[in-house]
């Protein structure tokens, strides 16, 4: 059975001031297109259909025309919420629109009821795991401390349960939309740390013949059978290194795993210039980037006059601009985003309490802390789904 995974459209979001929908658009058109010439026999979406729990409408017209050129095709859709989506609104229609072909999986109890698709083989049990928030589903999975890697084996379980009353020889795909040991983040992806502790082993996932995964950017390989897709489209400068793409899985008859990827469409180049102002605009080297999306750090000791205007003289698509001064070692007065660059919620508490206190939080308060980081993200995922 030939699958096409993807995930993270994250339709509605813009780059920047850079309105993204018509290279949604095209990526949409690029993965029909795909689908039709590559003989694909089922699409896989891992989550983050949607950037927000209320898309704009424009969005949520793009995604229904998706919806209908995938049925069109007769191909079947197996697609997951993620932690932007608002798994219930999502989730609306579900059982009339799995009548074209279109499975949404959003709901977590149902994590063990696959959809099951068939080739010349035998049949291939598809499982849906929606993004797992633990602090709202830890009940549902009995679980007795919410955490990402606890809320996640017990899905996993369901999974294996189910699998195991099917027919010998029966495959099985799962999509998930989870932070995996071993994945590369970038700057795009919102946060889902729980009780300090956002990734969960690849071991998690033993005994599937394909994990499909969702969440992270870059496509990336964790193991031969656990892969992300990636978002089609650039999201931030961190991914200007990244090659945007889906993965072509042939699932073999003996649950064989071949993976290729096809590149999606690519609206734009991203660069990122560093360096002083007068050297950016006058490197001959720099010429390539000209027509690329640009974040220019400046590092002039001193802030130079009108610099934005001047960078859009040669680079017309410039987004982004950091200031980053060169100072000597001794110098303290290191910039405040720089101190906070990289650094968790939980990170940056601790740290403003050692700042004020002159001595950081014992175990208890940094339990503290996290009970309350965890609380705020359980009642915005609340208030996000009430919508």
């Amino acid at each position: 059975m030939r699958l096409l995974h993807t995930s993270d459209w994250h339709l509605g979001r813009a780059f920047h001031r850079v309105n993204m929908l018509d290279a949604q658009a095209a990526f949409i058109a690029h993965l029909v297109t795909t689908v039709r010439e590559r003989g694909v026999d089922a699409v896989v979406v891992s989550g983050d259909v949607y950037d927000r729990a209320v898309p704009p409408l424009a969005a949520v017209e793009l995604f229904d025309d998706a919806l209908h050129r995938l049925a069109d095709l007769g191909v079947p859709t197996v697609m997951i919420s993620g932690n932007h989506d608002s798994a219930r609104r999502l989730g609306v229609g579900a059982g009339l629109i799995g009548r074209a072909g279109i499975h949404l999986r959003t709901e977590p109890a149902a994590c063990g009821t696959p959809v099951v698709l068939g080739d010349a083989h035998g049949d291939v049990a598809f499982y849906g795991l929606p993004y797992l928030e633990p602090a709202l589903v830890k009940d549902e999975f009995g679980v007795d401390k919410a955490g990402h890697e606890a809320v996640l084996a017990a899905a996993l379980d369901r999974v294996r349960a189910d699998l195991a009353t099917r027919a010998p020889g029966t495959r099985s795909v799962v999509l998930a939309h989870a932070f995996v040991t071993g994945g590369e983040p970038s700057d795009s992806e919102r946060d889902i740390t729980v009780g300090g502790v956002a990734a969960v082993p690849a071991g998690v996932f033993d005994g599937v013949d394909y994990v499909a995964l969702g969440h992270l950017h870059g496509s990336q390989t964790i193991t031969e059978r656990v892969r992300y897709s990636g978002s089609p489209l650039p999201y931030s400068f961190s991914e200007a290194g990244h090659r945007k793409s889906m993965w072509l899985v042939d699932l073999g008859a003996d649950g064989s795993v071949v993976a290729e990827r096809v590149d999606c469409p690519v609206p734009r180049p991203l660069a990122r210039l560093r360096g002083h102002l007068e050297d950016l605009l006058a490197d001959p080297e720099l010429a390539r980037h000209e027509e690329a999306w640009v974040e220019a750090t400046l590092t002039d000791p001193v802030r130079p006059a009108e610099p934005m205007a001047r960078l859009t003289e040669r680079f017309p698509h410039t987004l982004s601009l950091v200031f980053d001064p060169e100072r000597a070692p001794e110098d303290a007065g290191v910039s405040y985003a720089r101190r906070l660059a990289g650094r968790s919620d939980q990170q940056i508490a601790e740290d403003f309490v050692a700042h004020v206190r002159g001595a950081g939080p014992d175990e208890r308060e940094r339990a503290v802390l996290r009970e309350a980081f965890d609380a705020v993200r359980a009642d915005q995922a609340v208030r996000e789904g009430a919508r």
